[in-house]
């Protein structure tokens, strides 16, 4: 696995303060993308919480899943959160350290009284002092919210006096990327009321013993869920419940609990999304098929990247972007002049840089803009760095709905019917490509569509 060392700076550690007026959370920003451009600390909102007990917690389940690791467990996981700010909303996002559960706290404008909301998007410091004084919050006294620094504070920083330096697998990358393209996918599944919802996530498992029996698989009955052994029409893979433990920071304040997936095809594991519904907020998790098998591997995001017609279309796309709270794709196909299916994978595309994530609640996509190095998930994805050293090679002979590529002392035969390639390598056999197309396909897909491939490298 590429490792990096991601070097996030603040201007001092985020706090929990007391004065005779209140409490005041201060939560400092590392370096950021705004509308300005480029920014040390930026600042997206200074108000008050319309429900600070539950924000706290909230806001503690995704500092959880960010220094969690659900597989491996030994191995050290931990990056500070992102926030976003979307005009309206404030989106708080992490990633597990083995990439399989992906956590999104999104506190809406109900739930915010205050000025209104920047735009852009960085790493917040969630220290271990701070989660201490969140975890004692109680009761619901006003606690005035500050994203970024105080502004008189701006003008007289004289750098960074916190630092902390965290390993960035490349995987963590391209995680983001792979959940919002499965998400996408997903529909409504069951919505449960607080009760129901309560006794249902409370009666899941909260150790790693369940892991280790494959996908379990619930399906709506009546207006709660109930396990079934086989994945019927409807059900919603459940794979590694205990990987729902950080739920449990906001289940007495939950309104509803809505439960996503997408069709099910077969009886292989799939993954799924679990919302609480909250009072102004809502916190997703979102897991991956398997405890043991991360979002960077499943390949979603593999097609749009291996065309230079994605390439083009991401680039003009992403000039209309403006950290919108919900992205239409045929209002950017109507604006940008082409259709939706291209729209559609050019946003593919852009979530591979981190600049595009899906929002089930509101079945839209929403922009923001990682603080990492936006093309290190290409750069180092595995099959496609495979691919294009493939094409860029010569390997690829096309014969009509056929095509041959030569690898090593090996030949494959690459076939195309209905739209979608099939081929005689062992990846294909032993997914059938549920996990993306395999190296062998996408040089074939490269070559077809005239991608560039120069030396292997675009």
């Amino acid at each position: 696995m590429t490792r990096s060392v991601q070097a996030l700076a603040y201007a001092r550690p985020s706090a929990l303060e007391s004065s005779q007026v209140g409490a005041s959370l201060g939560l400092e920003t590392a370096g950021g993308l705004t509308p300005r451009g480029a920014e040390a600390h930026p600042r997206f909102f200074a108000g008050f919480l319309s429900a600070p007990r539950i924000a706290a917690r909230g806001l503690l389940a995704v500092a959880d899943v960010a220094a969690a690791r659900y597989y491996q467990r030994t191995l050290a996981a931990s990056l500070d959160p992102v926030v976003t700010g979307n005009g309206d909303r404030l989106r708080f996002e992490s990633f597990s350290g083995c990439c399989g559960v992906y956590a999104r706290l999104d506190v809406l404008q109900e739930g915010l009284e205050g000025e209104r909301t920047g735009h852009g998007t960085t790493n917040v410091d969630v220290n271990n002092p701070l989660r201490d004084a969140l975890s004692r919050i109680t009761a619901d006294d006003p606690l005035h919210l500050r994203v970024g620094p105080e502004e008189l504070a701006v003008t007289t920083l004289d750098g960074p006096v916190v630092e902390k330096k965290v390993p960035l697998p490349d995987r963590w990358l391209r995680g983001f990327a792979e959940a919002q393209v499965a998400s996408a996918g997903f529909d409504l599944r069951a919505e449960l009321s607080a009760a129901q919802a309560v006794a249902f996530l409370r009666s899941l498992p909260r150790g790693s013993g369940n892991a280790a029996r494959g996908a379990q698989w619930v399906v709506a009955s009546g207006s709660a869920l109930r396990p079934t052994t086989r994945p019927v029409a409807g059900a919603v893979c459940l794979p590694g419940p205990e990987r729902l433990v950080a739920l449990q920071r906001v289940l007495r304040h939950a309104t509803a609990l809505r439960v996503y997936g997408p069709p099910v095809a077969d009886g292989a594991p799939v993954a799924s999304a679990w919302e609480v519904v909250l009072p102004g907020m809502r916190l997703t998790l979102t897991l991956s098929p398997d405890a043991s098998r991360g979002f960077s591997g499943e390949g979603g995001v593999l097609a749009a990247l291996a065309t230079d017609e994605a390439a083009a279309d991401a680039e003009l796309v992403s000039v209309l972007l403006a950290w919108e709270p919900t992205i239409e794709p045929a209002t950017l196909a109507e604006r940008s002049g082409l259709s939706v299916e291209r729209v559609r994978a050019a946003l593919t595309r852009l979530g591979t840089a981190g600049r595009v994530g899906y929002d089930l609640a509101d079945a839209a996509y929403f922009h923001r803009e990682l603080p990492y190095d936006a093309d290190r998930a290409e750069r180092h994805n595995p099959r496609l760095v495979a691919a294009r050293e493939l094409a860029g090679a010569g390997a690829v002979s096309l014969d009509g709905t056929l095509a041959y590529v030569t690898s090593g002392d090996r030949r494959y035969q690459v076939r195309e019917s209905d739209g979608k390639l099939t081929c005689t390598c062992q990846w294909w056999a032993d997914y059938r490509g549920k996990r993306g197309p395999c190296k062998h396909a996408l040089a074939v897909t490269m070559v077809r569509r005239g991608a560039t491939v120069a030396g292997g490298v675009r």
